[in-house]
């Protein structure tokens, strides 16, 4: 997958969800619910100010920090991946869009903005999605994907 589509891929996912956690704000308020498929599916404004599940709440230096030294790393590495290794390239983009979609809004407010809603679930938010897709698809490759014979020890 050419460089340029896969920046073109986090680009499109950092907007996607700054658009659309910016869209929640102006349109709710925090707390605010709106069912989509009752008891199933709702828009649920939720100012988030941990991780996933809400842990470590209010870290936000701690949250900035790792993700800005995971951008660097993967920005360092990204050159390191195969070419022929599309998925794990992939991967890496989404994992990356997503995490500078919800460090933005750490900088900006000290809060993520989540809203997907599904009840069984904690609340999340696009770029959640990329990072949770991203990381399936490193793991998948790891796991699944033969290195090439130049990458692999004697």
């Amino acid at each position: 997958m050419p460089r340029v589509l896969l920046a073109a891929i986090a680009v499109a996912v950092v907007i996607i969800d700054q658009w659309s956690k910016h869209y929640i704000q102006s349109q709710m308020l925090p707390g605010m619910s709106i069912p989509v498929i009752e008891n199933m599916f709702h828009i649920t404004y939720v100012l988030n100010p941990g991780a996933a599940f809400g842990i470590l709440e209010n870290q936000r230096l701690f949250f900035i920090v790792i993700a800005l030294v995971m951008l660097g790393l993967i920005t360092y590495f990204f050159s390191h991946i195969p070419d022929n290794f599309r998925l794990m390239r992939l991967g890496v983009s989404l994992l990356a869009s997503g995490a500078l979609g919800n460090v933005i809004d750490r900088v900006q407010t000290g809060y993520v903005v989540d809203f997907f809603d599904f009840r069984i679930w904690p609340v999340f938010n696009v770029a959640d999605i990329a990072i949770v897709t991203g990381v399936g698809c490193v793991i998948y490759t790891l796991v699944f994907i033969p290195f090439p014979a130049e990458y692999q020890e004697n």
